[in-house]
């Protein structure tokens, strides 16, 4: 592993990268997790010759300044063993930091979609509890966790989850008519899962809901197409061929329409 010079070299390698992705976020719409990858790929020594050690410093020096960017990415290093030992009461640290320091952040701000996966992070920790951390299993605090990133910070992946709560015993107690519509706020934000399920659920129709075959269709060939590519793709496929094999050709028809005529819409997402 080459060396360098740790402390100017990392300084400077820190500042330039976050000050790099505080400039290109907004107008690359992207997620707290591809803002991260940037962040590791520019100072992982691809382009700049920075060894891990320095890298990790810089992200350290970042993190004690309170850059919610440099605490996500120790944040995920540390959670899935990365360059760093697996450590997740480390890792609930520092998302926690973020939720704690930010919780009132403006949501449409730079860092919004950090810190609403932050609280989504926190949350999940808290559902299971973090033993090493002396933290103990809440689910209700973690489900008011998941609830303030998807209501305060409008966050897509917050709301997708929190329909699937609505369709869990264990949840927030079943109501389909809560689900759709969470399902809803997700999926016109581009949300692809929750494309699918609430494409599936107005197909098919539910408790409250009468089955509306050629928007639930619509909704299905939308998630085919934003999910293409990637590991979601399998089961959003399998909800649209379902629908597809008893629709009737008419609806089949015009759903298509409608969802390449919509479709545009999500381009930016």
């Amino acid at each position: 592993m080459r060396t360098i010079r740790e402390h100017s070299l990392a300084s400077a390698a820190a500042g330039f990268a976050l000050a790099f992705l505080a400039a290109v976020i907004p107008a690359q719409a992207q997620t707290a997790a591809d803002a991260a990858l940037d962040l590791a790929n520019m100072l992982d020594g691809a382009g700049g010759g920075v060894s891990g050690d320095a890298y990790i410093s810089a992200l350290e020096n970042a993190a004690e300044a309170g850059q919610p960017l440099a605490l996500w990415q120790l944040g995920t290093m540390y959670e899935n063993g990365e360059g760093v030992d697996k450590d997740p009461a480390r890792a609930f640290g520092y998302f926690a930091q973020i939720a704690n320091q930010h919780a009132d952040a403006a949501p449409k701000g730079v860092e919004a979609d950090i810190v609403a996966q932050s609280f989504v992070k926190v949350g999940d920790y808290y559902r299971e509890g973090v033993p090493d951390a002396g933290i103990p299993a809440d689910i209700d605090r973690s489900h008011a966790l998941l609830l303030h990133a998807a209501t305060y910070f409008g966050d897509a992946d917050a709301q997708y989850r929190v329909g699937l709560l609505y369709t869990e015993e264990g949840g927030l107690g079943v109501n389909a008519i809560q689900s759709a519509r969470w399902f809803s706020l997700a999926a016109r934000k581009g949300h692809c899962l929750a494309q699918a399920r609430l494409g599936d659920m107005l197909f098919n129709g539910v408790q409250g809901i009468e089955a509306q075959p050629v928007e639930g269709l619509m909704w299905l060939n939308l998630s085919h197409i934003r999910c293409q590519g990637t590991v979601d793709q399998a089961q959003v496929d399998d909800l649209l061929n379902r629908a597809s094999s008893i629709a009737l050709p008419e609806d089949r028809t015009n759903a298509a329409a409608l969802a390449e005529s919509i479709a545009p819409q999500f381009a930016n997402f």
